[in-house]
């Protein structure tokens, strides 16, 4: 953040046009952080100190955390978001005491949230995204547009199309982001109808203003296939062995889904090694909150497996399959999920 700030600074007044992209990876596991940071929120003398939470399930009941480690890891994380929320200041006031300030936007988001305990959940296990992983911060300080709480649906997609918008930049592939500059400053208030998330493999989950459907497997989870033309290897904290397995003689090169970039597309068969995100999840089951009455996320109204669906079930799943079509997903996803 510093060097971020000094660049700032000492260069971006030089440049008619100046686009600085600040990647910071905290707040992170670990959650370590100095002093004074590391004991502000401590509250239990005899707390453990922790800076890995559990990657689980129901980990309160099945005996893998107590109180106290809760409230360490919980002292960890928000000591780690003060500091880095500290630094960030720093940046700010570098954008503020600058002679390009009255024309410089900046923009505030992250990937996902994590979950601290919240239904007894640690992490970002093999769980549905709720709220607390999903429900994701964006904050734009915009050049004479005063502070305020726009309620429009986003997605991360629509920062790429307002950075485009805001630099008369025409994008040659095809992208599914909308530009938020008419919210922000023409008073629009509708930037989408629906948000898409999900995890590779497992369940997808639709977003509209008023619900949240997230669609499980059905059956045994296949067909599967991943379409990449980069193949990770990204090591997993405690399992030095897990990797993305490579592709493999059944691959075949294909064009990614609604351009004519050429990628290679990986199926996968049951038995196989799968990527490690593809495992635990919804099997058969589905998860349909009312978001205004229901905010907690606690009334599942999607029908059990074996019971008839309900109307407004039915109006998500349609939804669903046209939000997917309109992004050219492949016939697979729509056969596993059980929407063809």
């Amino acid at each position: 953040m510093r060097a971020a700030a000094e660049w700032f600074s000492q260069h971006a007044p030089s440049h008619d046009r100046t686009l600085l992209i600040v990647d910071e990876f905290d707040p992170h596991e670990p959650f370590d952080t100095p002093e004074p940071w590391a004991s502000r929120y401590r509250t239990g003398s005899e707390d453990p100190w922790m800076i890995w939470p559990p990657y689980a399930v129901d980990a309160r009941a099945r005996g893998l955390i107590d109180g106290s480690q809760e409230r360490s890891l919980r002292a960890a994380y928000s000591a780690k978001v003060s500091m880095i929320d500290h630094w960030f200041g720093e940046l700010l006031d570098a954008v503020d005491n600058s002679s390009i300030a009255a024309e410089t936007v900046v923009i505030v988001c992250t990937d996902h949230g994590l979950y601290l305990g919240e239904r007894d959940v640690w992490g970002k296990p093999g769980y549905p995204i709720h709220d607390p992983l999903g429900h994701i911060p964006l904050m734009v300080r915009w050049p004479g547009v005063a502070s305020r709480r726009i309620d429009a649906l986003t997605t991360t997609v629509d920062i790429h199309a307002t950075l485009c918008d805001i630099f008369g930049i025409s994008v040659g592939h095809r992208v599914h982001g909308h530009s938020l500059v008419p919210v922000i400053t023409a008073g629009e208030t509708v930037v989408r109808n629906w948000a898409l998330t999900g995890y590779w493999g497992r369940e997808v989950q639709l977003i509209t203003q008023d619900h949240t459907y997230t669609r499980g497997s059905v059956g045994n989870g296949f067909p599967l296939s991943m379409w990449s033309n980069r193949w990770s290897t990204m090591p997993v904290n405690g399992r030095p062995d897990l990797r993305l397995p490579r592709p493999d003689q059944r691959a075949t090169l294909e064009s990614m889904p609604g351009t004519g970039v050429p990628v290679i597309r990986q199926p996968f068969v049951e038995g196989d090694l799968l990527p490690f995100w593809a495992y635990g999840g919804l099997v058969d089951h589905h998860v349909l909150y009312e978001r205004r009455h229901d905010p907690d996320q606690a009334r599942n109204l999607a029908a059990a497996p074996g019971e008839p669906i309900s109307d407004l079930e039915h109006q998500m799943i349609e939804i669903l399959k046209n939000a997917l079509g309109s992004i050219d997903t492949p016939d697979d996803v729509l056969v596993r999920l059980g929407i063809v």
